[in-house]
């Protein structure tokens, strides 16, 4: 090999590497890339304060003890804190909506089914808070439509997305929504999920279904609808297909409350799926293949993170957190857009408690406290 062949090789592999190098980059930035717009929450939110938890058996504030020689005893070091899991943050919490828009698009739709979720990478764990869709609330940044101020919490959802076009943040009905939880209770949402019917019910039929175990009979069956079979779930195990999940998790004949409750048994079974080994290794196309049919701002790198995290907990490491129904008073309001209509009266300042609370890792509610519903369907604490 003559010497300008060798130097034209040198060149030829300089060139190549550099061009690895460059999709590298490349790719870790689509792979760190948010799939949709960043929430745009206020930085000048004033956060409730709280005296400091009580830890009766801390003796961080006690002088150190003296030793038989009249010398301070040795302080025990501090061991290094656990790290977090999956390369994921300490903690995320994320604002996930479940929108009754009936086609694949977003333009319209109420967010019906709230959640905030947070995820701790560290012990592991997942905390699961629904919101009451009904508690009426002063919605930020749209009074210049039509002298709009307040709403339900779920029309904050359909204001911010473009059928309504109220609000002009690129993170649309889901940023709306999260400014909306931010300005009343306090809540501070990482990130956020908004799914549509359509979306869901393709979601669980591509994981061929999922299972529930219902303690009680839920019967959604009005008074002429005797034949509608699909509208009662009896007490026991289910194998139910994306049509039929998506029929029970709307189904309240007993009341919001208790239809969160079911919902719940709809998201834990879900999650038993999505965790399983025959559908684990399926999760990053099954994402792929849903991509633009969700609105969301996780980046895959953060979806990766969330999967790592899933096929590590148990299910006694997910909580599903009730309210003390007690705090809820049911009223009605005259709304400018819906008109007459039903709504949860309830204390704000107690609700940036117990949100504040969420956020830290914390649950002020008790839900053996919460007085019974008229079926005594139970309270589920885990994904058990």
């Amino acid at each position: 090999m003559t010497n300008t062949q060798k130097i034209i090789l040198a060149i030829l592999v300089i060139g190549i590497f550099c061009f690895c190098i460059l999709i590298g980059f490349a790719a870790a930035n689509l792979w760190q890339k948010p799939l949709g717009p960043a929430l745009e929450l206020p930085t000048n939110i004033i956060q409730p304060t709280f005296p400091p938890t009580w830890t009766p058996f801390s003796d961080v504030n006690s002088p150190p003890t003296l030793a038989a020689t009249g010398t301070p005893a040795p302080i025990p070091a501090t061991p290094e804190p656990p790290s977090a899991l999956c390369g994921g943050p300490n903690a995320m919490t994320i604002l996930a909506i479940g929108s009754d828009q009936r086609g694949d698009l977003y333009n319209y739709g109420l967010g019906d089914v709230i959640r905030l979720v947070r995820v701790d990478f560290v012990k592991p764990q997942v905390m699961i808070m629904s919101l009451p869709r009904d508690l009426y609330v002063e919605i930020p940044g749209i009074s210049d439509h039509y002298g709009i101020t307040h709403g339900k919490l779920n029309q904050s959802y359909l204001y911010g997305n473009p059928g309504f076009g109220y609000y002009d943040g690129a993170d649309l009905g889901p940023g709306l929504m999260a400014r909306t939880l931010a300005h009343n209770f306090g809540a501070q949402p990482d990130n956020y999920i908004a799914v549509n019917m359509q979306t869901f019910i393709k979601i669980v039929n591509a994981v061929d279904g999922i299972n529930v175990d219902l303690p009680i009979t839920i019967d959604g069956r009005a008074a002429d609808q005797a034949g509608r079979s699909d509208l009662v779930f009896y007490a026991g195990k289910h194998h139910l297909n994306g049509k039929q999940a998506l029929q029970l998790a709307r189904l309240r004949p007993y009341g919001v409350f208790d239809r969160a409750k079911a919902q719940n048994e709809v998201l834990c079974g879900l999650y038993d799926k999505l965790t399983s080994p025959s559908v684990v290794g399926d999760i990053p196309g099954i994402i792929s293949s849903f991509e633009d049919n969700v609105q969301t701002d996780l980046s895959p790198e953060q979806i990766s993170q969330l999967t790592c995290l899933g096929t590590q907990l148990k299910g006694s490491d997910i909580r599903l957190l009730n309210w003390d129904e007690g705090i809820f008073t049911g009223t009605r309001v005259d709304d400018p857009v819906i008109g007459y209509t039903f709504i949860w009266d309830v204390d704000f300042a107690l609700m940036r408690e117990y949100i504040a609370a969420f956020e830290r890792g914390e649950w002020l509610g008790d839900a053996s406290s919460a007085p019974s519903a008229p079926v005594d369907y139970p309270n589920k604490s885990f994904c058990d």
